[in-house]
């Protein structure tokens, strides 16, 4: 299959990308997929995910196109100055995020005119690689959450493992592509914000909402790794960060 049905309509340069990405993702990954039940097949929606590696957009992407929605990521505005790469990011309908900079909030703006379209955005909570030194998920921020809130949309949590075996985060330079490594990819049901949506989308509810998000997350990423994370969640802002995790690599697919 050159690719899956799309649920949706996509951008022409995407569903060019897409035809040409998918048969190379079918061949060089090996596959533990699960909870793609719980991905919307219509209609704005966040796909909220942990972050272990610079490899982590392909398999997720791949997962999502192959549940028939195109994911468009908040991504760091220093990936779309490279030229080709900047014209098939903007192409494909990815959002760039200014960090630190007058122009920060915009990528708010233009993921909520996203989800009003009946996107997929794809958001990594954390806002970075997990610091965690056993790559356990970190405290999360509050965009994911806010642009669920504001947005009336689904906030689908999504767990990834097996990704540090293609590229170790901090210090490869390349991807590992072969021998073929095992990525698992699984999907929850939407959180529940009802009793959040009521007035107005203040501090403490975008703090409540993005602990269940993590929390979920996290519980997810356990029944893959078949391990009980710990009981206090990695703060970056409090605790010394980690870099390359533990130190040693553990393979991913337990």
């Amino acid at each position: 299959m050159s690719r899956p049905p799309m649920t949706e309509n996509i951008e022409p340069m995407y569903s060019k990308v897409i035809t040409t990405l998918y048969p190379v993702l079918q061949r060089i990954t090996l596959r533990d997929w699960t909870g793609m039940e719980h991905i919307p097949r219509e209609g704005g929606f966040v796909a909220a995910a942990n972050h272990i590696s610079n490899m982590d957009h392909f398999p997720l992407a791949h997962f999502l196109v192959s549940a028939g929605r195109a994911p468009h990521y908040l991504a760091k505005s220093s990936l779309f100055k490279p030229p080709g790469v900047r014209q098939i990011l903007h192409g494909t309908g990815q959002i760039p995020v200014y960090r630190g900079t007058s122009h920060a909030t915009s990528a708010l703006s233009a993921a909520t005119a996203a989800l009003e379209r009946g996107a997929c955005v794809c958001v990594y909570p954390e806002g970075t690689i997990t610091r965690e030194p056993d790559f356990w998920p970190m405290v999360g921020k509050s965009g994911a959450a806010r642009l669920a809130l504001e947005s009336g949309v689904p906030l689908i949590p999504m767990a990834i493992w097996g990704t540090r075996e293609m590229m170790w985060p901090y210090r490869d330079k390349l991807p590992k592509l072969l021998p073929r490594k095992l990525i698992h990819v699984t999907a929850g049901p939407a959180i529940d914000l009802d009793d959040l949506c009521d007035g107005p989308i203040d501090g403490p509810k975008l703090r409540i909402a993005s602990v269940r998000l993590m929390d979920e997350i996290t519980r997810l990423l356990e029944g893959i790794r078949h391990e009980t994370a710990p009981a206090t969640r990695f703060d970056p802002r409090t605790q010394r960060p980690a870099r390359g995790g533990s130190g040693s690599r553990k393979k991913d697919d337990r």
